[in-house]
């Protein structure tokens, strides 16, 4: 399994407070199956703006180090969408940290639905070549409540990443509510950990995988935490892009275009 989601570089954020507590969740990680995760500190958060790529990259390599070959650590980041982090991203892309310095970004909503609006967001980074994944749509309530806008984000091109603590229910029912009907949608793309800590927000992905194994198989399992994280250290697109773009090739040539 990869982990796309996690808040394991030490004194950055909310997530892990010093490097004891980062390397302890590193490998809780490793212990419960997986192989790779990014680290992904809030950026442009208005808590924490983390602005200081020297230093990122500093905690990133030093805690890489320390973990040793036991599990892969990729650097990334978790972007607080608002005004000034989208025109960064359009205006300086080169300064934008993206996840395993592939072209997905990993974006957070504003819980309140302020800034700029997700159909925006999508559109303007798509047109430069960026790949949008919306973190843990299943807890950002606005979001929730207009169904059919996930439905059009997902048809124009956006993944959704889901929290494996929501899926299994440890994070309230309406978080796994909203989980399962994102999943029997075919609406998500990405079960990810977004770790915080070793006591509540907890590393680790194994139980949601079975979760996921035992409601709708272990092709789907083997996907949503295998395959699809690996398109994205692999900077491609996900398989199933690369199947519906296929078929509209097959579809073009079959009526002579």
């Amino acid at each position: 399994m990869i982990d796309l989601h996690s808040h394991i570089l030490p004194a950055v954020d909310d997530g892990a407070p010093d490097f004891e507590t980062a390397v302890a969740m590193c490998h809780l990680v490793a212990d419960d199956g997986c192989r790779a995760i990014v680290a992904t500190p809030h950026l442009r958060h208005e808590r924490w703006w983390n602005g200081d790529r020297v230093l990122l990259q500093q905690r990133f390599e030093e805690l890489q180090s320390r973990v040793g070959t036991r599990l892969k650590i990729y650097m990334g980041g978790e972007i607080a969408m608002h005004t000034q982090s989208f025109d960064e991203i359009l205006e300086q892309p080169e300064g934008v940290i993206s996840l395993a310095g592939s072209k997905y970004l990993l974006l957070e909503l504003d819980w309140q639905g302020l800034g700029p609006s997700p159909e925006s967001i999508l559109f303007e980074l798509n047109i430069v070549g960026w790949r949008v994944i919306f973190a843990h749509p299943e807890r950002v309530s606005w979001l929730m409540k207009d169904q059919e806008l996930i439905r059009r984000l997902v048809a124009n091109g956006a993944k959704t990443q889901i929290t494996a603590m929501s899926l299994t229910g440890e994070l309230g029912k309406m978080a796994q509510d909203a989980s399962y009907w994102l999943l029997e949608n075919g609406l998500t793309h990405f079960v990810a950990s977004d770790c915080h800590d070793t006591s509540r927000r907890l590393p680790g992905l194994a139980k949601a995988y079975q979760e996921v194994s035992k409601v709708w198989g272990d092709e789907m399992a083997q996907e949503l935490f295998v395959d699809n994280p690996q398109a994205v250290l692999e900077n491609r697109p996900l398989a199933e892009e690369c199947i519906s773009g296929m078929a509209g090739m097959s579809s073009g040539s079959l009526l002579g275009v």
